[in-house]
Formats: structure tokens, C-alpha cells, sequence
């Protein structure tokens, strides 16, 4: 590794700090079509072969205005903070009764609006380690945690619903869906869930988990209604995934990866994953050619918030399936570089640590024992290994579709609470790792050198 040719902490926050600063970034807003040509001039900029964008169909969601009243006796309505519920349907002032949904008795929110309560995930960080296809008796071997923290509990950004936060009340007959975000750090109603594009038939609203409590209550002193207003437009919208090529020592491929769209203007989802792209992008394009392990594919991946079909991975993976097949050696994606946030008397602080890092790995020896020897030679704290199918058959976000496809992937991912949220901020970065995360993914990258696909493949546990 060339030190001098690492960029700097600095250069990588002002790609993240620029990002931010268009504003809200989901597929067809303008800031969204603003980072398009950003990475795309950047790519450009570097000298990059075949820079192009790819078409992905996706669905352009914007809420315009809303407003949630409650009307409890004979008090003066209430108005609740509240955001709606991505991709639900508008509605022009919708008044229902008030029913808490009750798993025992869904029936009674049938025609009603449904109070429902989400509680995020709670798990000690290292549960994925020891899930999917992962040996457990290697745990100790697969992590970097010095202070021995990966044992505490973290809040994730989803429920046990994940995206099908609606679908209980909507199969009990409700009219619609109130959403309280319980004990959710920071008392915030801007939860950016489900992001799958689905037009689901009935309104919804996200509220306070404080209001939700306070819903809760006046339902035991009797009858409320409330009443919905959500004006919001969903129309089609062609999005771009923007690709460039290096050439390299070989015609092998690799790819490094991310997704270039977010839920807000999202400092963390995934502000830091493009800038970690384009400072792999920066480092490799510095080099000549002979020292690129392989010829190098950019990709930046649209719609994923708000694809229609199927995701953009796969569809990049269709479009190029007999060339991957035949050449892709490794396909490496970065998402998250984030800041562990916790609630202390009511307000949320930074604890001081990165949130746990997750590297998704195929179960390949000579991989794994690469990735493993990078966390450690960077000395990333708190980073373990885990099997591609640690939290499903799919790996989370971008790798996903290329582990389905057989092909060999490193997946990097954090997943802090504040993910989906409006208060993905910059001081959410994980500054201090920007360096590390990539001095560690050019080490695994390097690693690959001289190692054909079939070669790579052919490891696999």
C-alpha cells in the first residue's frame, strides 16, 4: 500500500459534507440527481474507462403536507407531530376511531384506525457472528474487540416487522395505520420504513413513542378518534446506477460498491459509503495499472429506496452476467461508516465508539483470512466477521444480490438505529475509521492479487 495515496480523513468527510448539503436524497429528488453527476464527474475526473450510468426504474415518493389530530371527549383537538408512512396512500382528511392493535384480538381495529406499537431490535452485537453458516466455535478467532464490547446490547434499526410494519393491521381490516415508534432513542416520529416502493392501500403515520404513550392512555378513559391528512405523490422515475472501469494487472474484475441514494439527506446512509467508493476509487486510479490486482469496476447502485422490480444489484448483475461469470473475482461493498449515538436522561450522546462493523464474507478460507488480516493490521476495533446469511438468505443491502448470483463478496455494514431517521446527521460519521475502513478494504482488495475467479470460487467452504 502506497500511504501518500490514501486519502486523506478530510478529503473523505468534504465528499460526505458536499452530499449532505443537497438535501433530501431519494430516488428522483434533485439532490439525488445532483450526486448522480457528482460521482459520475468524479469517476471522470480520475481518468476512469467506460464511465456510464445504467437505468434503474424507480418510484419517486414525496410527501407534500400532513397532519395528524386527535379528538379525545370533549378536550380541543390535539395535533401530534407525525410523518407519513413511505409509499402509503394519501388521503384528505380521513377521521376514524382510535383502536389499539392487540395480537390477540386484531379483529378490533377492523374498519378503525390501528394504534401500533414498533420496537426496534434490541440484540448483543456479536449475535450475527454465531448465526447462518458461521463456525461458532471460530468466534473468537473472527472479531477485533480489544475492550471487549461486542457483548453489549445495540438497538438496530428495524423491528421484528422489518418492512411489513403495516401488513398486520392492514389483514385485520383497518382503515389506518398509526405507528408508535416505542422507546425509540431520540422520542423521533422521521422513521424512513418500508423503503420497499410499495403502494400500500390504506394512510399511515409514524408518531413519537411519548405520544403513542399518550394515545395509549386516553384510549383506557375512553372513545378517540383522529383524523389524517397526507398529501403525497408517488410517480415512476428513472433512476441511474453510475459505473466506471479501471483497467488492471489483469482481466479479472473486481467490484467496489455502494448505493448513492438515501432516506434524507443521510450523512451515514449512504453519504459515507459513496465517499468510501470514491476514496477506493482515488487511491486505485493513482496507481498504474500493473498495480491494480485486476481490472476495477465502480459501481454505485440507484433505488435503493424505492426500486421498482428488482433490486438494482440484480439488475446490474443481468445486464452483465455472462462477463461477471466468466471474470469476477470479488465483488466488495461499502456502506455505513457510523458513530455509535446513546440515550442518556432523555438526550442522545456519542458513546465515543464506532457502531459494531459488520464484514459479510463468503465462506472462503483464503477470503476470510484476508479480511480478518486487514481488520486487524488497521487495527479496527469492534469489526467480526459474518457468514453472508447471518441475518437471512440475503445479505444486507448491496452485496446481497451478488452472493444470490454465486459470486464471491465482502459486505461492510453498520446498522445504527438512527439509520432510516432524519437525524442521520454528519456528526453521525464515524470520522476517525474513514482512513482505517479504507486502508482495510485496499489490503483485502490487494489480497486478491493473482487470484483468478474460478480460483476464488472454487475455496468455497
Amino acid at each position: 500500500m502506497i500511504d501518500d495515496a490514501v486519502p486523506s480523513q478530510e478529503t473523505i468527510v468534504s465528499w460526505i459534507e458536499q452530499i449532505v448539503e443537497q438535501g433530501i436524497r431519494r430516488s428522483g429528488y434533485p439532490a439525488d440527481i445532483w450526486t448522480e453527476r457528482f460521482c459520475t464527474e468524479e469517476f471522470r475526473r480520475l481518468g476512469m474507462q467506460d464511465v456510464r450510468l445504467e437505468p434503474v426504474p424507480t418510484l419517486r415518493w414525496e410527501p407534500n403536507d400532513w397532519s395528524l389530530e386527535v379528538l379525545a371527549g370533549d378536550a380541543a383537538p390535539v395535533v401530534l407531530d407525525c410523518f407519513p408512512v413511505p409509499f402509503a396512500a394519501p388521503v384528505d382528511g380521513l377521521e376514524l376511531e382510535l383502536a389499539a392493535f392487540d395480537p390477540e384480538d386484531p379483529a378490533a381495529v377492523s374498519g378503525k384506525a390501528s394504534l401500533y406499537d414498533i420496537r426496534l431490535m434490541r440484540l448483543p452485537a456479536a449475535l450475527f457472528m454465531a448465526v447462518g453458516d458461521a463456525p461458532e466455535s471460530q468466534m473468537a478467532s473472527r472479531r477485533l474487540d480489544s475492550a471487549n464490547t461486542l457483548s453489549q446490547e445495540v438497538v438496530l434499526p428495524f423491528a421484528l416487522e422489518r418492512m411489513q410494519v403495516m401488513e398486520p393491521s392492514m389483514a385485520a381490516g383497518a382503515s389506518a395505520f398509526i405507528g408508535c415508534l416505542a422507546d425509540y432513542p431520540g422520542d423521533s416520529c422521521d422513521y424512513f420504513v418500508p423503503y420497499d416502493a410499495v403502494q400500500r392501500p390504506i394512510p399511515g403515520m409514524w408518531i413519537r413513542g411519548s405520544d403513542g404513550a399518550w394515545l395509549h392512555e386516553q384510549l383506557t378513559r375512553g372513545p378517540v378518534r383522529v383524523r389524517l391528512a397526507v398529501k403525497s405523490t408517488c410517480q415512476p422515475f428513472q433512476a441511474n446506477t453510475v459505473v466506471g472501469e479501471l483497467p488492471g494487472a489483469d482481466e479479472d474484475m473486481v467490484i467496489i460498491g455502494s448505493h448513492h441514494d438515501g432516506p434524507w439527506a443521510s450523512a451515514v446512509e449512504d453519504a459515507s459509503g459513496i465517499a468510501l467508493v470514491l476514496a477506493q476509487a482515488t487511491y486505485w486510479a493513482s496507481r498504474p495499472a500493473a498495480e491494480r490486482p485486476h481490472r476495477m469496476a465502480f459501481v454505485l447502485h440507484a433505488g435503493h429506496m424505492g426500486t421498482l422490480g428488482d433490486p438494482a444489484d440484480a439488475r446490474f448483475i443481468a445486464t452483465h452476467r455472462a462477463a461477471l461469470d466468466e471474470r469476477l473475482v470479488l465483488a466488495v461493498h461499502l456502506e455505513h461508516a457510523a458513530s455509535e449515538f446513546a440515550e442518556q436522561d432523555g438526550e442522545l450522546v456519542a458513546t465515543g465508539l464506532p457502531v459494531p462493523r459488520w464484514f459479510f464474507t463468503s465462506r472462503i478460507p483464503r477470503l476470510e483470512e484476508a479480511v480478518i488480516g486487514a481488520i486487524r493490521a488497521e487495527h479496527l476495533e469492534r469489526s467480526m466477521l459474518l457468514a453472508p446469511n447471518a441475518v437471512g438468505e440475503r445479505p444486507g443491502t448491496d452485496a446481497g444480490g451478488y452472493h444470490l448470483a454465486g459470486y464471491p463478496i465482502v459486505q461492510f455494514l453498520t446498522a445504527p438505529f438512527y439509520l432510516f431517521d432524519k437525524m442521520d446527521t454528519v456528526d453521525k460519521i464515524d470520522q476517525d475509521g474513514l482512513v482505517p475502513i479504507t486502508r482495510t478494504t485496499i489490503r483485502i482488495l490487494e489480497s486478491t492479487r493473482g487470484v483468478a475467479a474460478g480460483d476464488m470460487r472454487g475455496g468455497a467452504r
